[in-house]
């Protein structure tokens, strides 16, 4: 396999573009992977001089524009000279192996979908993100690129958060729940319930309807749901996560006994914060492009922008277009295709 290199959007995110650079450095020290540094030559060449690191494995395309975080994701398609589009160019024409942005999430879904492409057999790309639980990882999908859905839309989703599972998490034979406001048979809306005999139909581990408990219970592996439900869930997580956090601190200033059992606990809380840390995630990927698509956070520092590349690097690696393609045929018997 030829050397893999990473198109990063390095005018995309609220640090940009000194901690996306920094994050293209870190995953070139760490992991030998090369990156393409999209965007304001000068700007960029600055922090890499400073950092007193040479282009080499990180070569700098310029791009004259950008995709402002508050512009309508359409913009980019017409942004021809923005780093985002340039980045995803390069995707498209083969000159890199896969795409990391920080940058407006609509935009880049928009570049993932129509610059990158999806895979011929995907009719809709899909967000997932991987939630942590008691006993390891739960990808959940989608989590925002679909709004509105049709049942055969769920069962490429299931298999696509199979075959992530598998190959990217090493979950073997992963267990499949369609999110649903019951766990028996007929409960949900009319999605669910005509989602539901596709899926147990299907070659899949499927174990049925999962509910809004079973997502961070460890109970499946993979949960289905629209994108209009998942992005809910997401960012309520999100927002539970952090005031969690807050409220432990503001309990723990309230009496020395508090603050002493803090200390002491101080290891384990770390490593609770660890597992929520989106950083340590990277980013979540547009599944079922044809080449990596890494959407990452707004706030992404160099610690998370060198896992999102060290994600697409793994994408390569695993070689999970092809795997996603052969479970589309394997996964799905010809009678349950609609």
């Amino acid at each position: 396999m030829n050397k893999i290199r990473i198109a990063v959007d390095c005018m995309g995110g609220d640090y940009a573009p000194e901690e996306i650079v920094k994050g293209c450095i870190l995953a070139y020290k760490e992991f030998g992977i090369e990156s393409y540094l999209v965007g304001d030559r000068d700007a960029i060449l600055r922090i890499l001089k400073r950092e007193g690191v040479k282009e080499n494995g990180l070569k700098v395309v310029h791009a004259e524009d950008k995709v402002e975080m508050n512009e309508p994701a359409s913009v980019v398609l017409k942004k021809k000279n923005s780093s985002l589009y340039v980045a995803g160019m390069l995707v498209r024409r083969g000159e890199a192996d896969g795409l990391v942005s920080a940058g407006n999430t609509g935009a880049v879904l928009t570049v993932g979908k129509f610059v990158v492409g999806a895979e011929e057999e995907v009719e809709r790309p899909t967000i997932g993100v991987v939630l942590p639980n008691p006993e390891g990882k739960t990808v959940l999908l989608d989590v925002g690129a679909n709004v509105d859905c049709k049942p055969k839309h769920l069962l490429q989703f299931a298999v696509i958060g199979h075959t992530y599972a598998e190959e990217i998490l090493g979950i073997k034979n992963p267990r499949v729940g369609l999110l649903s406001i019951g766990e028996e048979e007929g409960k949900g809306n009319e999605l669910v319930k005509e989602t539901y005999p596709l899926l147990k139909a299907s070659k899949l581990n499927f174990l049925g309807n999962a509910e809004g408990r079973d997502i961070y219970a460890g109970t499946f592996d993979v949960i289905v749901c629209d994108g209009f439900v998942g992005n809910v869930i997401l960012k309520a997580s999100e927002s539970l996560g952090f005031a969690v956090l807050q409220m432990i601190k503001e309990e723990v200033k309230k009496s020395l006994l508090a603050r002493i059992g803090a200390l002491l606990m101080k290891p384990a809380l770390n490593n609770f914060k660890k597992k929520a840390d989106f950083a340590e995630y990277g980013g979540i990927p547009l599944l079922g492009a044809k080449k990596p698509v890494i959407i990452t956070h707004g706030r992404a520092n160099a610690k998370a922008i060198k896992n999102a590349i060290k994600v697409a690097n793994e994408f390569l690696v695993h070689h999970l277009n092809e795997k996603l393609r052969e479970n589309l045929v394997k996964l799905i018997p010809e009678e349950v295709k609609v």
